[in-house]
């Protein structure tokens, strides 16, 4: 029976930054299955059009794959997502998985980063890997993604978790709870003198770069500044972080283990 893995990320149209965090995740779990293809699929339509147009570059989205996986005669698919949390992007992809089910002999995917209470700890864990070491007035901040979905809160729980362990970092949402702005009040009644900025999520893309990382008024390294607090950006996806990578796989094969199912 032939055998496919195939990998979801919301995408980048970054080809450095793709190679450095989505190409290096893709290569460690198709190294876990070597009995499998590995295939690729974004789930971002905006990223999709501007590589078409710019690059001439096709990517499939995972209605697109799954599609042409079957097509192709793969019976036995395992799908591994490269999202952050249980949000719309990784809701979207279960529910093509769904009407998609009768076309394959086999179909399982694999967990978000964040999908059980050992995700947080392990992630802290990975992420003290990559973090610089940090005087007793400094801190590092995570910028993660935010969602309109209720899967934001994911952000907020690992904020506090981080709190709970005493751990030197805290996490800020771009697009929902918990503001920059909450944050920076929080760490300057603490007096911290200086942050580290880096991305919570799997590439260091335009969110990173402009909204984290730039002189714009209202970036964040521009918020800190601005109250008296130095911030020194870090433009590093989690992708690059081997541990990280490494929780993917364990996600994956936690799926693979689940009892074979088979369509009706």
């Amino acid at each position: 029976m032939k055998k496919a893995l195939l990998v979801v990320s919301f995408g980048t149209s970054y080809h450095d930054t793709c190679e450095k965090n989505i190409v290096a995740c893709e290569r460690d779990l198709a190294a876990s299955c070597p009995d499998r293809v590995l295939f690729r699929a974004f789930t971002s339509g905006m990223i999709i059009r501007k590589l078409k147009q710019r690059d001439n570059l096709h990517i499939d989205t995972p209605l697109e794959a799954l599609q042409e996986l079957a097509e192709q005669g793969y019976q036995d698919v395992a799908i591994q997502s490269l999202h952050i949390i249980n949000g719309d992007e990784y809701e979207k992809i279960a529910r093509e998985v769904q009407t998609l089910r009768p076309l394959f002999k086999r179909l399982v995917i694999g967990a978000p980063l964040l999908n059980s209470h050992e995700d947080y700890l392990h992630l802290m864990q990975a992420l003290s890997r990559q973090m610089p070491q940090v005087a007793a007035d400094e801190r590092v901040v995570f910028m993660g993604h935010g969602a309109s979905h209720h899967a934001f809160a994911a952000y907020a729980c690992l904020d506090h978790m981080m709190a709970a362990h005493r751990f030197p970092a805290r996490v800020g949402a771009v697009e929902s709870y918990p503001e920059i702005d909450l944050l920076i009040d929080d760490l300057r009644h603490e007096g911290v003198k200086a942050v580290h900025l880096m991305p919570l999520m799997l590439v260091a893309g335009d969110h990173a770069i402009n909204d984290m990382a730039s002189d714009d008024d209202d970036s964040w390294k521009t918020q800190f500044e601005r109250v008296g607090i130095a911030a020194t950006p870090w433009l590093q996806g989690l992708g690059e972080n081997a541990d990280v990578r490494a929780m993917f796989v364990q996600h994956l094969h936690q799926a693979l283990a689940q009892r074979m199912e088979v369509a009706a």
